[in-house]
């Protein structure tokens, strides 16, 4: 598996799965106007890669035109309790960076599983990715996008309905399709 497959497996998750089936009902534009980074994060320590964040962020500031920022995390934190740890220090670190309102991050990870909830409960697939990534967001941006939704309060129940509607082996042969297309 090379690094540049990573990105594109990212890349198809967010169109064949995000976008198709509507998970983030803000992700279409964003595809379509071709505005999402997608960062290769090739470190398996928490100091470099929250580093790695950070210059994600140092990126955006810098390139406007750019929306948001996937860091895929190609070698490390395959583990969920590490990876929910890299998360947690993240979120951190922003807040001390000064990014506190400026940006925000969402989660993903293969094998995420929402806290009290059961590992096999198919509403976790709505944040489970082929690989770790940590997903910078612009919170002006997304302000703006919930302003102009119709119900973004309910954004999550609608998708964990959708999700238990059909079921982890919908999720599962997407993810699998993507995994062995992007080989």
């Amino acid at each position: 598996m090379t690094d540049h497959q990573a990105l594109s497996q990212t890349r198809e998750w967010v169109e064949r799965v995000i976008m198709k089936y509507n998970i983030c009902p803000f992700a279409r534009a964003e595809v379509e106007r071709d505005s999402i980074r997608y960062a290769e994060i090739d470190a398996t320590a928490l100091p470099e890669a929250l580093e790695a964040v950070i210059a994600e962020c140092h990126y955006l500031d810098g390139h406007p035109e750019v929306e948001t920022t996937l860091c895929v995390f190609t070698r490390g934190f395959a583990s969920f309790d590490h990876y929910l740890e890299l998360a947690e220090l993240a979120n951190g670190l922003l807040a001390l960076q000064g990014y506190q309102g400026v940006y925000q991050l969402a989660s993903f990870h293969p094998d995420y599983c929402f806290d009290g909830e059961p590992e096999e409960d198919p509403a976790n697939f709505t944040n489970r990715s082929p690989w770790p990534t940590l997903h910078l967001i612009r919170e002006e941006s997304m302000a703006r996008a919930l302003a102009q939704h119709d119900d973004p309060e309910g954004i999550p129940e609608r998708n964990i309905r959708f999700a238990r509607k059909r079921g982890a082996g919908f999720f599962l042969s997407r993810l699998a399709s993507i995994r062995s297309d992007g080989q």
